[in-house]
């Protein structure tokens, strides 16, 4: 099983970035794929999920309107569109796989029941 992040880097405030998650090694339609991020010191933050089940998207009030989740499965990847992006959103980004019979049951945002995750990218917004 592997997840694998890219498309970060660094771009000024206002700015705009497309991170991808490439799949492979499991059965997808079992699986919702989560959006997090995590900055030194701090809790890892949820931000979004698609459920390859359902194609139902989630997101967190801190990203709502800015971020858009979208997946193509049929190329095994689920994208994040981040749109006018502030300083603040600087962080390590991760996608990760959480089995869809557990999102009824304890919701998209509890990062403890993510099975798998990928390794991280950095993204760096400049004032």
């Amino acid at each position: 099983v592997q997840l694998v992040e890219s498309g970060g880097g660094l771009v000024q405030a206002g700015g705009s970035l497309r991170l991808s998650c490439a799949l492979s090694g499991f059965t997808l339609g079992d699986y919702a794929i989560g959006w997090f991020r995590q900055g030194s010191g701090k809790e890892r933050e949820a931000l979004s999920c698609v459920d390859s089940s359902t194609s139902r998207t989630y997101y967190s009030d801190s990203v709502k309107g800015r971020f858009t989740v979208s997946s193509d499965f049929a190329k095994s990847v689920v994208y994040l569109q981040m749109n006018s992006l502030k300083p603040e959103d600087t962080d390590v980004y991760y996608c990760a796989a959480v089995r869809t019979t557990y999102l009824s049951s304890f919701g998209w945002m509890a990062r403890l029941w993510y099975d798998y995750w990928g390794q991280g990218t950095q993204v760096t917004v400049s004032s």
